[in-house]
């Protein structure tokens, strides 16, 4: 991804964190949270297009903060094969990279391929699985996640205060918790396999513990 400046992460923080916290703030509240999450999940959900923030709290609880939109996002249901498919993965990821001088404003590195993408791409021969894949902001995306700058400000903050370390992205077609995934259309013969990893990783993160009537 473009860089198209010198700022260091430190410099985003000073700049943007009292402006996204004062707009996670209420989220943060209604969730609970008087000290910033000891960890953080996000969820992404393709065919709805969203990103949801959930915390865990000190009690070891994790509560649902706020949903983003995803305003562009290639491709269709399906794991991430090649590069250049413009399929943006599937799996159960980590934060390894902020990027602050990214030309999508900001972004955060996931570390696609993980061991199962190899896995699979070396037993079926596909020697260049893809990489870098990011969620970033602006409103364009070739695999990524894209949701707009102000909320890869409050991500992007928010992520670095936490520590990547702490931190785990998922990311499903569709959402597992209304309805089971399968592998309907001629996918990989190992998509399923997938699909129950990513299914039981959306397992803590509850609909019927929590009104998510609010996301947007």
């Amino acid at each position: 991804m473009k860089l198209v400046g010198a700022r260091t992460v430190k410099d985003v923080i000073d700049h943007y964190q009292e402006d996204s916290q004062s707009r996670l703030k209420p989220y943060l509240d209604q969730a609970g949270f008087k000290q910033l999450p000891t960890a953080l999940t996000m969820l992404g959900i393709k065919d709805e297009k969203k990103l949801e923030l959930w915390g865990q709290n000190h009690a070891g609880t994790w509560v649902f903060i706020r949903s983003f939109p995803v305003l562009a996002a290639s491709g269709k249901s399906g794991p991430k094969l090649r590069e250049g498919d413009k399929q943006v993965p599937e799996g159960i990821y980590k934060i390894i990279g902020f990027n602050p001088n990214s030309s999508y404003h900001l972004s955060m590195k996931l570390n696609y391929p993980n061991a199962f993408d190899l896995k699979y791409a070396k037993l079926e021969g596909r020697h260049q699985p893809g990489t870098n894949i990011f969620i970033h902001g602006k409103a364009a995306s070739i695999g990524c996640l894209a949701i707009g700058d102000r909320a890869i400000e409050e991500l992007f903050v928010l992520s670095a205060l936490v520590g990547k370390e702490n931190i785990q992205v998922v990311i499903a077609p569709s959402d597992p918790r209304k309805k089971r995934l399968k592998a309907n259309r001629p996918l990989p013969w190992w998509t399923n396999k997938l699909y129950q990893q990513i299914s039981a990783a959306f397992q803590p993160y509850s609909h019927q513990k929590y009104n998510l009537t609010q996301i947007f």
